[in-house]
Order: structure tokens, then sequence, then C-alpha cells
């Protein structure tokens, strides 16, 4: 069993970069094949990084920022089409390592869910005031991964409902995305009893 132990995390990862590599690949490659009559392995990987580098080299200029933002306002402008590129953009601001403010995932946190006496791990993605006629509620959105981290549920809890870990948002990650198996033997969690 120790042979699978180490064996298996090296032919995920060998798996998920071959799947990567072949997937961007696809791109460019049949174009190489058309003219030159010739198909590398790894030559349209190669040029789609390169396409990818030099994009994001010239949408960080003045130039690009200006013209990113006029394809932005006919984007937006499209029914279906602004809906689907305004969440794709929101998760590649979250992922972004370059836009401080822009991080999805302010905080990992545990809350009683999706019975009482069941706990799961979720990511505190924002706030809100709801208005009710019994007065304010101060709710935090917790983001509960369902599958990996793209898939999941959005709820709205209060303070008192939030228990506070000692992990860091990686370290949460890393646990979903492990199926759990990164979770420490121990954990200090925090309520905030007294919540707005």
């Amino acid at each position: 069993m120790s042979g699978f132990a180490i064996l298996f995390p090296i032919a995920v990862t060998a798996y998920v970069t071959y799947w990567f590599i072949t997937f961007f690949d696809a791109f460019f490659s049949p174009i190489y094949k058309k003219l030159f009559g010739v198909e590398v392995f790894g030559f349209g990987f190669l040029t789609s990084m390169v396409v990818i580098l030099v994009t994001g080299v010239i949408m960080s200029s003045w130039f690009g920022g200006g013209f990113l933002k006029i394809g932005e306002w006919f984007i937006k402008r499209v029914p279906l089409v602004k809906h689907v590129y305004s969440a794709s953009k929101q998760v590649s601001a979250a992922i972004s390592p370059d836009d401080g403010q822009a991080k999805a995932f302010k905080e990992c946190v545990i809350i009683k869910h999706p019975r009482n006496g069941e706990f799961a791990f979720g990511f505190i993605t924002g706030e809100t005031w709801v208005q009710t006629p019994s007065g304010d509620m101060h709710l935090r959105t917790v983001y509960v991964p369902t599958n990996h981290v793209y898939v999941g549920d959005v709820l709205l809890l209060a303070e008192k409902d939030i228990f506070r870990p000692n992990l860091t948002v990686t370290e949460g990650i890393e646990i979903v995305v492990s199926c759990g198996m990164a979770v420490p033997k121990s954990l200090i969690a925090t309520i905030d009893t007294g919540g707005g």
C-alpha cells in the first residue's frame, strides 16, 4: 500500500500536467500542421503560453487597458453574454495574484451545514445587510464548496453561526482539494457571539 501512496500523487500530477499541455496544445497545433505539414507535440502549448503572456503584457499597458474597457462596454450590452462574462471575470479576479483587493476568499471558516451536528468548511466572500420588519440583520456571505473549489453553495449567515478556525484561506483550499485529508489534528476556533 505504501507504493500506492507514493505513486498516486505522482501519477495524478503527471496526468493533470499532460491534460493541461494537451488542452492548450490543441489550440495552435492544427494551424502548424496545416501550414508546415508537421505536428510537434508541445509546440502549440508553447505558442498558447506566449499568446497568454503577450496578451497580459499588452492589456496591462495604458493602451491595452483602454481597449479592454471598450471591449467590456460592448460585451455588457449583449443580454446573455454579459452575465457569463461578468461571472467569469469575477472568478478570474478571485484567483489573480496581481489584484490584492480582488481576493474572493477573505477568510476560511467552519459552519453548521447541512444539518445540525454536521459541519463544513467555507470561505467568507462578502457581507450584506438585510432589512426586515423586526430590524436590520448583518450577514456574512459564506461560500461552501461542494465539488472541488469551483462549485458550491452560497449561504448568508449571522456572525454567531460562524466558527473562525486558525486556518489561512490557502490551508482551507488545501483541505477542500485534498478531500479533507489535509485537516490538522486539532483546530482552535473562535465565535463572535456579539456579531453586528
